[in-house]
């Protein structure tokens, strides 16, 4: 591995290229757990959950406004706008692409089949996707993982300056496609005293076969646009957090000049993100799902940095949230069967009464019961279940392969 250099405030900037990029730094892999790492993780799996929690029930439109839109729901939508929206699944993504470099050099160093492992975690990742999807809640995002972890394992060892160069590509050219699948799309009103919504309320909250059939639908939808769409997003932020954890970042956060354009950047697409929304018009309302999705980016990175400064890599400081970091995949996905139990099984009566301030206050409170759950889980167990068993079916499923190879290599000698 390259000798590290010190980390210039050029290359402090999360889009800037590196002074020298023909010998760009790189970040050593450490032999234990990254605190840093764990807390940000910690963050999106409960930040993600404020998002979520509205497509628990009626899982393709969301969350149904009034026709005459209450002043709570507008001042909460906008603070939404402002820091949910779209954060934590940028902030994930991002920490996605961090854990594939740091896995991929680990895997190297021990002198073992980086790329093949990696290649197994992800496919596994993959078929937990489509469970998930299928089975349990629609509104999945590891099979989009899965699917574009592969694409950003192309540029596992590219510079940094070329892979925030594809990260630029990618991330703008998906949002054009995005935008011009979003113009096709139906101007057809969804609000809480609609026709559609009556009918979507009823689809949703029907017998799980039915729901089962709804899930297949909505999960193959996804299956054919995300190699279009979320695919080069998602890939883009994840070879974005490859550099920036290349680059020191998660360790030493941003320069001040950094931190004030990411400030500005996020304030400015954030406002007028809202204001389209809050227009009412379809096509605008459009217009403004396309920059939420560029207005969280640099508010993800604004997460990292304080989150960075506060820890400093210390397992001491926010260790609940740590804890919550460690079992992120685990709690996941019982995020979607707790949510999708109450809003379709036990209680459907709340997809009609609840606003956007009784979702907020149900999110706060599923949220502090993962951090004392997570803490209490750690007391007797060292890892997730279903992180453990994921490592287990990709190790298993990688040294099958070696073993069937090695059978096939005796026998071509015999």
């Amino acid at each position: 591995m390259p000798a590290i250099k010190p980390i210039t405030q050029a290359a402090q900037d999360p889009w800037g290229n590196p002074v020298d990029a023909t010998h760009t730094p790189h970040q050593p892999i450490p032999t234990e757990r990254n605190a840093n790492l764990d807390a940000i993780r910690g963050l999106a799996v409960l930040g993600i959950f404020f998002m979520n929690i509205y497509f628990m029930g009626i899982s393709f439109y969301g969350y149904a406004p009034h026709q005459i839109p209450l002043l709570s729901d507008q001042v909460l939508e906008a603070f939404s706008n402002f820091f949910i929206e779209g954060r934590f699944i940028s902030l994930f993504s991002i920490l996605f692409g961090v854990g594939l470099y740091i896995q991929y050099q680990r895997f190297s160093d021990k002198g073992l089949a980086a790329y093949s492992l990696l290649r197994s975690r992800l496919k596994w990742l993959i078929v937990f996707g489509l469970i998930h999807g299928i089975i349990i809640w629609p509104g999945d995002i590891l099979l989009t993982y899965g699917i574009s972890g592969f694409l950003a394992l192309c540029y596992r060892d590219a510079s940094i300056a070329e892979l925030k160069r594809k990260a630029n590509i990618f991330i703008f050219s998906s949002l054009v496609v995005i935008c011009l699948i979003s113009i096709m799309g139906s101007d057809e009103l969804f609000t809480r005293e609609s026709p559609l919504f009556a009918e979507q309320y009823s689809a949703w909250t029907a017998s799980y076969p039915n729901q089962l059939l709804l899930h297949v639908m909505q999960v193959g939808y996804m299956a054919l646009v995300i190699p279009f769409t979320l695919m080069w997003f998602t890939g883009g932020l994840m070879l974005l957090g490859m550099a920036l954890y290349r680059q020191g970042s998660f360790e030493q956060g941003f320069e001040r000049n950094t931190l004030i354009k990411l400030v500005l950047a996020s304030l400015v697409l954030s406002a007028l993100d809202t204001l389209l929304g809050l227009t009412q018009n379809p096509t605008l309302v459009m217009f403004s799902d396309i920059i939420v999705m560029l207005s969280a980016i640099p508010t993800a990175l604004i997460y990292i940095h304080i989150l960075v400064k506060i820890c400093q890599n210390r397992s001491t400081v926010l260790r609940p949230l740590q804890n919550v970091g460690k079992l992120a995949f685990s709690l996941y996905i019982l995020q979607s069967i707790v949510g999708v139990f109450i809003f379709r099984h036990f209680a459907p009566e709340l997809l009609l009464t609840l606003d956007r301030g009784g979702y907020m206050a149900m999110a706060l409170g599923y949220s502090l019961l993962q951090l004392l759950l997570a803490s209490l889980y750690l007391r007797y167990f060292h890892q997730g279940p279903l992180e453990k068993l994921w490592r287990q079916l990709a190790f298993k499923s990688i040294n099958a392969s070696s073993h069937l190879n090695s059978n096939n290599e005796q026998q071509k000698s015999q």
